[in-house]
């Protein structure tokens, strides 16, 4: 890095702490939070796809595509479930949670059990999610520090003040407006890295005759992600499409940090473009990101000097790098590759895949808190005082976040590996809590909860105890047995049962026959992909 990447650093720093005195004016919950329920579809799309992709699209999902043992193009299976839960929350959930009027989605279980319920899922959603966050940033850091050279304490205190000022001023329009940016420059990223990468290849046609071709199978029916013993993932079809249907679902629909973005939209026309997009623009996405990491692990097999520089890398940080070498790649590529002035860019780059997914969480956790607990004993609380304490527990939950990020300590496998399996232990139960609400009219609050409990603490035995069940099963199995429960305790046990809020159905056949048959074409392109790049 020279002088020129370091302006270049700079100047982005303090463009984001321009934006967030741009959107300054707040004034009540409804701004801070919700963005006024003014945003259009687009700057929402790319603010969802911005924190879902930020922290694994540039890093950890190529790495894992083009260095780790038994990776692959079988990473694309992560998208199959997308299409599929786009359609179920456009049909089932999301018309009701919007129709409800709510800040904090967690509200709506206090509305149709009590508050027990809701305090419960939002603790675990505070907890579950402050912990993966910290976890990204911690990777984050550590990679600047080894490529870069930036100290790990830097890097953290760089990405937590920029973001923290920026979440603080501007609310929840500040962090869509820098999402749509940090796209914008993520998608910029990839496409330098795959354009650079192929030219030290020596063009498409020499990374087609170099390609490891055990890497290009992407579909694999016959691995049903149960017989896995010595811990390995099995990304089989069947656990991927079922068990990511339970993922996606819950994550878009239940997740404070996406379904915000669902809330602050104006109107239904505009959330079934926004579920439209993710479901359609999605895998394009990731379908060009996991051909970067191919082709720059193709590369690193073919160039020793590559190999070298991830070699001297690693060995020098290898106290805080264990078991994290893959995640080593692009930033390695990026140093070592690419002329100055793109450094900077794609520096950038990686400081944007940290800064969305910490905004995004700062924001959520402190619209839950303050919404779900602090709002509890003060009800009159003033719009002025709301916004207040609101931009304060923006400030701790930040805090909480970059702490947790300076003690993570050692984790094993890629960074998208950790937060996916800590969010999986908690996806499912939390979705079933919802479903429960709004698809049943038999369940009461202790069933609700006593189901989320036993749910969650099965999910944390299967991770713990059984490691022959592959991960992505945890989202279907602790739905399925968090709803089961529910429905047997509430029949067992009487009680009052609220009816919440009129249930809200949407009729799109158009959008269902759209996300179908795009599941369908995204299913085979994914099976001739071996064909198709041999």
């Amino acid at each position: 890095m020279n002088y020129l990447d370091y302006i270049i650093i700079i100047v982005y720093l303090i463009g984001f702490l321009g934006l967030g005195y741009f959107f300054k004016e707040n004034k009540t919950s409804g701004d801070y939070f919700l963005g006024g329920r003014s945003m259009g579809w687009f700057p929402l799309s790319l603010s969802t796809m911005a924190t879902q992709l930020s922290a694994i699209s540039f890093i950890s999902a190529p790495a894992f595509v083009g260095l780790k043992q038994g990776g692959g193009l079988q990473w694309l299976t992560y998208e199959f479930g997308v299409p599929l839960a786009m359609a179920f929350l456009l049909i089932a959930l999301i018309p009701t949670l919007y129709k409800s009027g709510i800040v904090s989605v967690y509200e709506y279980l206090e509305k149709r059990f009590d508050a027990s319920s809701r305090l419960l899922i939002s603790f675990v959603f505070q907890i579950s999610r402050s912990v993966a966050t910290g976890v990204m940033v911690y990777t984050m850091a550590l990679i600047l520090q080894a490529t870069v050279g930036i100290d790990f304490w830097v890097s953290i205190l760089i990405i937590g003040v920029i973001t923290l000022v920026y979440s603080f001023q501007g609310g929840m329009k500040a962090v869509i407006w820098g999402d749509v940016v940090q796209m914008i420059i993520l998608f910029m990223g990839i496409i330098i890295c795959l354009i650079y990468g192929l030219s030290e290849i020596g063009g498409f046609e020499n990374f087609l005759t170099q390609v490891d071709k055990e890497r290009l199978t992407a579909v694999d029916f016959s691995k049903w992600g149960f017989s896995n013993a010595d811990g390995t993932d099995e990304f089989g079809f069947w656990p991927m499409v079922i068990g990511g249907f339970f993922l996606y679902a819950s994550y878009y629909g239940t997740d404070q940090t996406q379904s915000q973005r669902l809330l602050s939209a104006d109107g239904m026309p505009t959330i079934k473009k926004l579920l439209l997009a993710n479901g359609l623009f999605r895998f394009p996405l990731t379908l060009t990101y996991c051909i970067m990491g191919l082709v720059l692990g193709t590369l690193l097999m073919s160039d020793i000097g590559f190999q070298e520089a991830m070699d001297v890398t690693y060995n020098a940080n290898l106290d805080s790098l264990e078991g994290k070498k893959a995640d080593l790649m692009v930033p390695v590529f990026i140093v070592h590759y690419l002329p100055n002035g793109v450094i900077g860019i794609l520096i950038v780059a990686i400081m944007s895949a940290a800064m969305s997914s910490l905004s995004s969480t700062v924001n959520s956790l402190s619209a839950v808190s303050m919404e779900d607990f602090v709002k509890r004993f003060r009800p009159e609380i003033s719009d002025k005082k709301y916004v207040q304490n609101s931009r304060m527990l923006s400030l701790f939950w930040g805090l909480v976040c970059l702490s947790l990020a300076f003690f993570a300590g050692s984790i094993e496998g890629t960074v998208i590996e950790v937060i996916n399996k800590i969010s999986s232990v908690f996806y499912g139960p939390i979705l079933a809590a919802f479903m429960l609400a709004i698809l049943t009219k038999k369940t009461h609050a202790l069933g609700a909860n006593v189901g989320i409990v036993v749910g969650v603490l099965l999910n944390i035995y299967l991770w713990l105890y059984v490691p022959q069940i592959f991960w992505f099963w945890w989202n279907a199995i602790g739905c399925l047995v968090t709803m089961i429960v529910a429905m047997v305790v509430s029949a067992l046990i009487k009680q009052k049962i609220n009816d919440g809020i009129e249930v809200v159905y949407y009729k799109g056949k158009k959008e269902m026959l759209l996300l179908g048959s795009f599941f369908i074409v995204i299913v085979i392109l994914s099976i001739l992909l071996p064909e198709l790049l041999n």
